[in-house]
């Protein structure tokens, strides 16, 4: 590899079937390639890893550290790495990788930035009293997908926040994510996108389905994700007697299929970013009906597009699910308006000029 071959790193934790990981393929697939010459470093690189392979197939290059090297031996080797292919920008694409970009970078013209894909505070917290707060104060620079986030910082009186704040939401590939007519099979389905951890809460969602059953309603609640929760979450479906209405489908890749089959979205986190799911639904012309956290009242406008219910009102949550239940062509006229916003507002060129307009803003010649 020669130097300056690369202009613009990309280092990021894995290449698994997540939201980040989805965004940065939405980036590079996107971008002029043979313009920015981007190369991608993985923290932690399995093969069978969804990405991996999708990327490749893009010509971008790989790089990546031996299977059982120390956090010390990686920071090394990827300081050694930067110094070797000298490029423009270093943009770390997961939060705990930040401080990694900024101590790699030290001392050279690279222009570094970091990354926060969900709520602040809940990022810090996930990555570690330390490592946390490193990761949320270096880079000086970094790049939110979420202007709440980005707001919450710059009203923090925290030592541990970036200088500069850059908004760049999350965008959709809105041809694998097509405007889809809504089944006429009759029974209503829902659709839940995301893992199972605990800030998802999906026990919102049943508890809601338990109220909606003793109410009448004829539906079925379809959970696509997988995580650590999933045994509990099907042991209370079984102990709350609605297991014919709520089913747990695991990981899947085809969503759109998914979405084709489904009425419309329900996402009960208690914090986020930019969900792709909320987005994605609304490309496909799916109402939503979702919590206020993150960004998502920017997304879902409330009665044109979706339903956006107060965090933690779950007679809300049920009321608004019964609603579109009850109304399909409220359900369709919903859907049609997601859409629209979708085109005008989701697609991949604008992840694109955003992410460079951002870059531009921290100082990179883009010449």
């Amino acid at each position: 590899m020669g130097i300056l071959s690369c202009r613009l790193l990309y280092l990021i934790g894995q290449l698994r079937s997540g939201g980040s990981e989805r965004q940065l393929y939405y980036l590079l697939k996107s971008m002029e390639r043979n313009r920015y010459q981007p190369e991608v470093v993985v923290w932690t690189l399995r093969e069978a890893d969804m990405y991996v392979s999708k990327i490749r197939a893009l010509g971008v290059p790989l790089h990546s550290f031996p299977n059982g090297s120390s956090r010390a031996s990686k920071l090394g080797a990827f300081r050694r790495l930067v110094m070797q292919i000298n490029p423009d920008v270093v943009h770390s694409y997961s939060f705990y990788t930040n401080f990694a970009a900024f101590w790699a970078t030290r001392a050279m013209k690279t222009i570094t930035i970091g990354g926060v894909r969900n709520d602040f505070d809940w990022d810090k917290d996930d990555t570690g009293p330390l490592l946390g707060r490193l990761s949320g104060r270096w880079p000086c620079r970094q790049i939110f997908n979420s202007y709440a986030a980005a707001e919450t910082v710059r009203h923090s009186k925290s030592l541990f926040v970036p200088r500069e704040c850059f908004v760049v939401r999350n965008g959709v590939d809105l041809e694998c994510f097509p405007s889809l007519p809504l089944s006429a099979n009759g029974k209503t389905q829902i659709l839940g996108v995301g893992s199972l951890f605990p800030v998802k809460r999906w026990n919102r969602l049943i508890s809601a389905s338990v109220v909606l059953k003793q109410r009448g309603f004829d539906f079925l609640i379809r959970i696509v994700g997988d995580g650590p929760l999933r045994a509990s979450l099907t042991q209370e479906v079984k102990d709350l007697g609605v297991a014919e209405y709520v089913e747990f489908i695991g990981h899947s890749d085809d969503i759109p299929k998914l979405l084709a089959e489904a009425t419309f979205l329900v996402h009960t986190s208690d914090k986020e970013g930019c969900p792709n799911a909320v987005m994605e639904a609304m490309a496909c012309g799916r109402a939503v009906v979702a919590t206020d956290v993150g960004d998502i009242p920017f997304l879902v406008e409330d009665g044109t597009t979706g339903f956006v219910v107060p965090c933690g009102n779950d007679e809300a949550l049920v009321d608004q699910t019964a609603r579109l239940i009850t109304n399909t062509d409220l359900c369709r006229r919903m859907g049609k308006a997601g859409r629209v916003k979708a085109e005008r507002e989701f697609g991949l060129a604008r992840l694109v000029s955003d992410t460079l307009a951002a870059y531009q803003a921290a100082g990179w010649q883009d010449g």
